[in-house]
């Protein structure tokens, strides 16, 4: 059924402290002015200090989430989270080739900020022969990166030329277009590179100096996804959605959320 509702279904995994996941990605699409939906492929116990348990949904379970939102509702946009493993994977990719949506923003969850890896190897390769064909936009850290061109271990010099040259490796992997996510890189300028039918773009906004940055990748993505559902271009959408995060960053320690790492506050423009 049609809608003038801009839609953007979640599928990822669930956050209990409400700071990153399916927790985050509702938040972020409804501050940025979208309707958020959800395919949970996870659960977990998790706090600001760190996770606790993950329990995985079945594959077949997940399906039956996707198949359901896409049955009654308008996804205008879809973003894809943490995928645990290849049955996962395999699951999302073909829900995703069956459905078709307009906008599929891929959101490659493979490391921990510890930098421990999350996905075993077959799962990466899966997911890179799998997801990338059928995302629009790949938006991978610093790190994640590393890990889709196997290039973990090597020394990152993070200046504007080596990012774009590895945004531009990356968008030889399949993905319609890549952004190459900056937060974890160093200076007083957080800059993102996206790549897109051969031409590249920086995006740049002041690195805020604060512990409270969880949930910045997925609420970035979440984002983007969302105002793709509202009819804007990519790189329209890319800009808004580096502002608003960088904002949200900005507003994070007036949250005073858990004794750990908290969240970004999602809702900061409520509370101007």
């Amino acid at each position: 059924m049609s809608s003038n509702t801009p839609i953007t279904l979640s599928i990822a995994g669930s956050d209990s402290g409400g700071g990153a996941g399916i927790q985050a990605d509702i938040k972020a699409i409804s501050a940025t002015g979208g309707y958020a939906c959800t395919a949970i492929t996870a659960l977990t116990a998790q706090n600001t200090l760190g996770v606790q348990g993950i329990s995985p949904v079945s594959p077949a379970f997940i399906r039956q989430q996707i198949d359901s939102v896409f049955d009654d509702l308008d996804v205008r946009a879809v973003k894809v989270g943490m995928l645990g493993d290849v049955d996962t994977i395999e699951c999302v990719a073909k829900a995703l080739a069956y459905h078709q949506p307009a906008v599929v923003v891929l959101d490659p969850v493979m490391v921990a900020s510890s930098g421990d890896l999350l996905l075993q190897a077959e799962a990466v390769s899966a997911l890179q022969y799998c997801l990338l064909p059928l995302a629009d936009l790949l938006t991978p850290n610093l790190y994640e990166a590393q890990v889709l061109l196997r290039e973990q271990g090597q020394a990152l010099r993070q200046d504007d030329a080596e990012m774009i040259a590895m945004a531009q490796r990356l968008d030889k992997l399949g993905a319609k277009a890549v952004l190459l996510k900056g937060g974890h890189g160093s200076g007083v300028q957080s800059t993102d590179v996206l790549v897109s039918n051969g031409t590249h773009q920086l995006f740049r906004g002041p690195r805020h100096h604060t512990k409270n940055t969880h949930g910045t990748g997925c609420s970035l993505s979440s984002a983007i996804a969302s105002f793709r559902a509202q009819g804007m271009c990519l790189q329209l959408a890319v800009e808004n959605a580096k502002l608003y995060i960088s904002d949200a960053i900005a507003a994070a320690d007036s949250l005073q959320v858990g004794a750990g790492a908290g969240p970004v506050d999602h809702f900061y423009g409520l509370r101007r």
